[in-house]
């Protein structure tokens, strides 16, 4: 399992130039004011808190989620909803990205209705679309809405991701899922390189702190008031 996950890894690095479009499309909308709205569905959740008031993150990310098509709220449920028409396009809607904001959709299969009507209703409000995806996964995946998220974006950042996700045991995969970690490392890869032409652009990220170190509340406070109006997600509980 451990030579998989490895290997896979290193696909993802191979495809430098697209780590680097994808960098270069954040710091694009970072630098002119934009926000970047990360959606998915089922377990892709678990990205879209990842890139979302994480320590290291970009503060200028608006989590984008239905709480139906989170697994914890009832797994069926959750099945369900990501395969229903109209709920990813009322998301964008209600969310109203606009240039020169930027969409991420994280989406193994990239089938389901769900993250590709998000990145359609994206593309016709002019808004560019970031997929991050499994092109393998996705043609080997049930087409439930007769097209796929990488149709719809203006970059794929594909994980390699094999069809069905799990990779052990080798022979006949059926356990060790792994797209989180290749959605992880994909995400870390692309802030990566985002620090790298921020530094050669002398742009200063909006990056926040860790709110367990010493001085991280006061540094993220000028992030909260920067970003609060937008991002509504970031003090939601305040009322």
């Amino acid at each position: 399992m451990r030579d998989t996950v490895r290997e896979l890894l290193d696909a993802v690095d191979e495809d430098s130039a697209a780590i680097e479009r994808a960098a270069s499309m954040l710091l694009d909308c970072v630098d002119d004011g934009g926000v970047i709205h990360t959606a998915g569905a089922g377990h892709s959740v678990a990205m879209v808190c990842e890139t979302f008031y994480r320590a290291g993150g970009l503060a200028a990310v608006r989590p984008l989620w239905d709480p139906e098509v989170v697994p914890l709220g009832g797994a069926l449920r959750s099945t369900a909803a990501e395969r229903e028409i109209g709920r990813g396009r009322a998301l964008i809607k209600e969310a109203q990205p606009t240039p020169p904001d930027v969409v991420v959709v994280f989406s193994t299969s990239g089938r389901n209705p769900y993250p590709v009507e998000i990145a359609q209703e994206s593309v016709a409000r002019d808004v560019p679309v970031i997929a991050v995806t499994s092109i393998a996964a996705s043609a080997g995946s049930t087409d439930r809405s007769g097209t796929r998220v990488a149709d719809h974006a203006d970059l794929v950042l594909d994980t390699g991701v094999p069809a069905g996700d799990a990779v052990h045991p080798a022979g006949s995969p059926r356990t060790s899922a792994v797209s989180t970690v290749l959605g992880a490392y994909t995400w870390s890869a692309v802030l990566a390189e985002l620090h790298r032409q921020a530094e050669q652009r002398g742009s200063v990220l909006p990056l926040w702190t860790s709110a367990n170190v010493a001085g991280g509340d006061e540094r993220n406070a000028e992030l909260f008031a920067r970003y609060s109006e937008r991002i509504p997600e970031l003090t939601a509980d305040l009322g």
